[in-house]
């Protein structure tokens, strides 16, 4: 399917995108992953059409978010061998790709968040190649940018969260109208799942089934592997009160990590019609996320509220 450097791929995806679509819904063998995520991404292109940008960025330039990097380093995967010595390579890659990406776009600059993102791209790929598929994410190589996720205030995390709440009232009611009773909204327990994408609390052999299929299908397997979990662990959460519900929400049982039962639960709910209603519904409402107009909002914030927003996102983050 791929050729030698993937050089079958683009041709093997026009014939056959439904062969694609299920052979990575079954998860992509891990030899061949990191070079799959860059097909896949667009971050492939991305890096032969910048040659040398990179280590421009990492050698000649200078980031007003280098402490902050410094800072979170050694709070991002503590436990994985690859980051754990301190300024070992693990951590020294991870600091560039930050470093780099922080300059590459300075609006949005660095958010803790990222750490997670870029640390599981640098399991797979070197730092070039982890830098240019984090530049496709954020600014929409083939999908959605995604960096209204990491902007101040986090615009696109309230409203994947707003969207993420009429779900689980339409595809779980009875659970939904539980959340309301105890007054718990998405916000305490799903923020870090589309900030990270599950890739700061969730078992690695998961976070990466749920990766091939993300950069390959977009964000709504996000709001697919959320409810699954909801539902799958559902007639035990419609049982509990408000701080043993808090606590079960972040942290699901070992048997609701399987992605062999997870992902195919996931795979059999459909939002897509419903994902882009409400997206409608909440810009109709808030603006656009991507809207200049927003950027132009937030840059007329008052010092004292872009601190107070700083903040929240921060603490989201944490």
């Amino acid at each position: 399917m791929i050729g030698v450097g993937g050089s079958d791929w683009k041709h093997y995806l026009r014939r056959k995108p439904h062969v694609v679509k299920r052979r990575i819904r079954k998860g992509i063998p891990d030899c061949l992953r990191g070079l799959v995520w860059q097909l896949i991404s667009g971050s492939r292109d991305l890096l032969l059409m910048n040659p040398g940008v990179y280590e421009q960025l990492v050698i000649y330039e200078t980031s007003s978010s280098e402490l902050d990097i410094i800072r979170d380093i050694s709070r991002t995967f503590p436990s994985h061998v690859f980051f754990q010595k301190r300024h070992g390579p693990g951590q020294r890659s991870l600091y560039n790709v930050l470093k780099a990406y922080s300059v590459f776009d300075r609006e949005v600059g660095y958010v803790q968040g990222m750490g997670f993102v870029a640390g599981l791209l640098l399991l797979y790929m070197s730092e070039e190649d982890a830098f240019w598929l984090l530049v496709a994410l954020l600014k929409g190589a083939v999908h959605a940018p995604m960096e209204g996720l990491y902007l101040v205030g986090l615009p696109l995390v309230q409203q994947y969260l707003f969207q993420f709440d009429h779900l689980v009232k339409d595809h779980l009611p009875k659970l939904g109208e539980h959340f309301a009773q105890e007054m718990i909204n998405p916000s305490m327990y799903a923020s870090q799942w589309f900030i990270t994408v599950f890739s700061y609390s969730f078992p690695f052999h998961l976070a990466l089934r749920i990766w091939d299929v993300f950069l390959y299908e977009g964000v709504k397997i996000v709001f697919k592997v959320g409810l699954a979990l909801l539902k799958y662990s559902h007639d035990d959460l419609v049982k509990l009160p408000f701080e043993k519900l808090i606590h079960a929400l972040r942290n699901f049982p070992e048997d609701a990590m399987n992605p062999d039962t997870l992902l195919p639960m996931a795979y059999s709910i459909k939002v897509s019609k419903h994902l882009d209603e409400l997206k409608d519904e909440y810009e109709k409402h808030h603006g656009k996320v991507s809207d200049s107009r927003v950027k132009q909002k937030l840059q007329q914030l008052s010092a004292a509220d872009t601190a107070s927003i700083q903040l929240e996102g921060q603490q989201i983050c944490d």
